[in-house]
Order: C-alpha cells, then structure tokens, then sequence
C-alpha cells in the first residue's frame, strides 16, 4: 500500500512538472522558444528577460537600437516613415559592446534592412567590454543551451505572475505592440522635477585633455565598424540624442565637454567614411534642449520628443556629411557656452 502511494506520488509530481514546463513553453512570456501564439500580442516590458528571445525568434528586418532613450519610440513610427518592420534592441547604460552584443545576436537569424542606432555620448567613452553578466542579467536566457533554463521554466513568478500578465494585456483591444518597453506613461516631466533631480556640482573641475579617453574610445570606434563593414547590405542611421542643457552644464563642470565632444567628432569621421552609413545629430537643437519641461532628469525626454526625432529622421533632417560634421560640433560647443554662461542662469543664479 505505502508504495503504490509513493509511486502514484511520484507520478502526479512529474506529471505536474511536465503540466508546469509546458505551460510555460507553450505561452513563453520571454519569447525564448518562440515569437507569440496566433491570436495574441507582444507583450514587451522586461527587456534584460526579453530582449535577446525576441532578437532570435520575432519576425522583422530593421531595429532600433541604444539605450533608455529609446524605449519611448514606438515601432509604428519607423515602420510607417521607413516601409520596414521593427523591433527594438535595447540596453539600459547604452554602452557600445553591449549593443553590438544585440547586434551580433539579431544577425544570427536576420538579415536587417536598417539600424536606428542610438549613439550616447557615454557609449563612446565606456568599458568595450559587455556588462551583461557583471550587472546580474539573466545569462540562461542569453545563450543557447536548453539544459540550463530550468530556472525560466520552472519559475513561479513565471508561472504566477508573467504569464498571466502577457494574457491580460495581450488581450486589451487598445494594447499598442509597438510601445515596447516604453517607460513615459504615466511619467511626470518638468523643470522642477528635472533641476530636482540634477546634483549641481558645487566647482568647477579643469579641463580634461580632449584624448582623454583615448583608447576606449578608439575601441568603441571599432565595435561599431565592424558591425558596418561586415554587413554591408544594411544602412545604419546613426543618431545622437538631446539630451537636456543640465546634463551639458554637468560635462562643463566635471570637466568632461571637451573630451565628449572630441570623441563625438572623431566616431562621426570614422563612420561617415561608410558608404552604408548615415548619421544625424540632434544634440544642437537648442528650443529642446534649453526646455526643461521635456525632461524627467537631465537626460530622459518625453516621449513627444522621441516622435520629434523619429519624424526628422525620417524626413533626413540634421544630417552630418563630410562637410559640414565638425561645424555641427562647433555649433555644440558654442551652444555648451551660451548654456554655462547664460540659460543655466535661470534655474543656478551666480
């Protein structure tokens, strides 16, 4: 009697193991196995657990690439203005190894007509070498091996919570796939909010020398043209972001501006020596970036921003070419002082 109880045991217990495991590779909430059933939506809102699933498993043939900043997009947009199909790419910090680790990822299984990649100025001084493993993020959904994703299949918070999350939104009518992992909703910006946030630094530090990040920067420089020449039949559209007049007045006063700008100047005369390359620079548009009320900090706009940017890429607005990239950088400089010396006065009197 006491066995045939511990073996009926023992068979209900696999069974329900077997029922658990199923049910989440059937719905799969990370996307590891597949892209959604018929009949649901993307639900994409936990990119350290989904982006690299979808990179393997979606239907699309451009991306959106880079950091926070981008997350605000929607897809739409770009599928729209460009006549592609999107998806994002994205890495919190935005640093460049990180991205091309995406990149490399998506070219496994896609052949990709664009990337709208996002350059951070900080991408270009950072670490060239990838931080996902070093910052916690779940690396057995990152590789290929089956064998170690007990920990996703056998989850409970999967299970409980995950799963029953992508049903519920995937079923509401007014769920808009391409707001993937968008943050803004709900989000408040506004000058006081964002000098609130802005830790002013009290002095200001000399002047680094402009090479001061020499040799990461002459790495990053190589990860992004690798991606570039080795995939010749994409067209990368490189574009820097606006970040806000307070994140410009920090660089001046950590000493930092010249140094970033330097590595701007540099990046942009490499890539631009790509036929498949284009770039645009949005970092100069002064009625943005003087605006604090776009902002959440001094470096997170609204999303009524990133469709600014979208809709100037799209129409090839702010475009650096071989003549005119180092006036723009000029132009930013000139703007940096006219923040230092003038705008910040607003919110910092001397």
């Amino acid at each position: 009697m006491e066995q045939k109880f511990i073996k009926s045991f023992f068979i209900r217990s696999a069974g329900l193991l077997v029922f658990v495991i199923a049910l989440v590779v059937i719905f799969d909430p990370f996307y590891q196995y597949h892209k959604p059933l018929p009949g649901l939506k993307s639900v994409l809102t936990d990119k350290e657990y989904q982006c690299v699933g979808t990179l393997r498993n979606f239907d699309y043939d451009s991306l959106i690439v880079g950091s926070s900043v981008c997350e605000n997009y929607n897809n739409n947009w770009f599928n729209e203005g460009f006549d592609c199909n999107t998806i994002k790419a994205i890495r919190s910090y935005g640093a460049t190894a990180d991205l091309c680790y995406l990149l490399d990822v998506a070219y496994e299984t896609h052949d990709l007509e664009y990337v709208f990649y996002n350059i951070d100025p900080s991408s270009l001084s950072a670490s060239t070498q990838t931080t996902y493993e070093s910052t916690g993020c779940p690396m057995y959904l990152y590789d290929t091996n089956v064998f170690n994703d007990a920990q996703y299949v056998l989850n409970k918070d999967v299970l409980m919570e995950k799963i029953p999350y992508m049903l519920a939104f995937s079923m509401k009518s007014d769920y808009d796939e391409g707001n993937s992992y968008n943050w803004a909703q709900w989000k408040y910006f506004g000058a006081d909010l964002t000098t609130g946030m802005y830790g002013r630094k009290s002095s200001v530090a000399p002047m680094k020398e402009k090479d001061t990040y020499k040799n990461e920067l002459t790495g990053n420089i190589a990860l992004l043209t690798r991606q570039v020449e080795a995939h010749p039949e994409t067209t990368f559209k490189f574009f820097f972001p606006p970040y806000s007049m307070l994140w410009w007045d920090d660089a001046y006063r950590g000493g930092e501006l010249e140094s970033c700008l330097y590595n701007e100047e540099q990046a942009i005369a490499a890539l631009l020596a790509y036929d498949n390359v284009e770039i645009y620079y949005y970092q100069d548009e002064e009625e943005i970036i003087t605006n604090l009320d776009n902002y959440m900090d001094m470096i997170h706009f609204s999303k009524d921003i990133n469709q600014i940017i979208c809709d100037k890429l799209i129409a090839g607005e702010n475009r650096l070419t071989e003549e005119n990239y180092k006036e723009r950088i000029d132009n930013m400089r000139k703007l940096a002082k006219q923040i230092v010396e003038k705008d910040i006065l607003e919110y910092y009197p001397e």
